[in-house]
């Protein structure tokens, strides 16, 4: 469902893009200016990349380990861009961004298949720097790509929380390296530039605090994965 309505907004906008091009050039002075500031509106779904270890069957019965992503939203502060060239900008637009994720162990115990699941409540604060090459502007429209390198930092870390028997939780770290793919359409308005982007960010240090727990301990790492659903608006 949420696949389909990105796919819906995306075809509006791109078909009043096109429908714009027969009143002319908006805001023309746009390319012109060196630095742009704006804001970004939009929300994350955000899981593991997990790799078990080989005999992770042996701990406690465990037979299956499931990572279930929940639906997060981002506070994004002001966005800057530095147009290099007309086709290409460096900008950064931090963030904090909040989401759930739900880790579900199957195992068995006394011939019984049971499940037990904790979850992780991350709250980021992310600094991105990208790098955005787009296409030349066809009079109201352009399409673009975009990459780059982020560090965050987890505000709510449990990495120094107590375990207990009764409530065992995934422990993760506070600080992680990612890298970003993705694209999107910018559509210019009188008064300024209307965008909307997709984009895969993935993390590049293993998060995990192994500290042979129940849930700790089948696994050998947890590296981020987040989708990010944006528009944005820079004058």
């Amino acid at each position: 469902m949420k696949i389909r309505l990105i796919w819906l907004v995306l075809l509006l906008l791109f078909s009043q893009g096109l429908s714009a091009q027969r009143y002319g050039k908006n805001y023309p002075s746009f390319e012109h200016k060196k630095w742009h500031f704006g804001t970004a509106l939009g929300g994350n779904t955000t899981s593991y990349r997990y790799v078990l270890k080989t005999n992770f069957s042996k701990f406690d019965s465990v037979y299956q380990v499931s990572i279930n992503s929940g639906p997060g939203f981002a506070i994004h502060l002001p966005l800057i861009s530095w147009n290099i060239h007309s086709t290409f900008h460096l900008r950064t637009i931090p963030s904090l961004t909040f989401h759930e994720t739900e880790f579900a162990y199957s195992y068995w115990r006394n011939g019984e298949r049971k499940t037990l699941s904790t979850r992780t409540e991350p709250t980021l604060l992310n600094f991105p720097i990208l790098l955005k090459a787009n296409t030349k502007r066809i009079n109201n429209f352009a399409a673009y790509a975009i990459t780059g390198i982020s560090y965050s930092y987890d505000l709510a870390s449990q990495d120094d929380v107590e375990q207990t028997l009764s409530e065992p939780i995934v422990k993760l770290k506070k600080h992680d390296f990612a890298y970003h793919v993705g694209g999107g359409f910018d559509f210019y308005l009188p008064y300024f530039k209307f965008g909307i982007e997709i984009k895969l960010t993935n993390g590049l240090k293993n998060l995990l605090i192994q500290d042979d727990t129940f849930f700790a301990s089948p696994l050998e790492s947890l590296k981020s994965q987040t989708w990010w659903f944006s528009i944005t608006f820079e004058g």
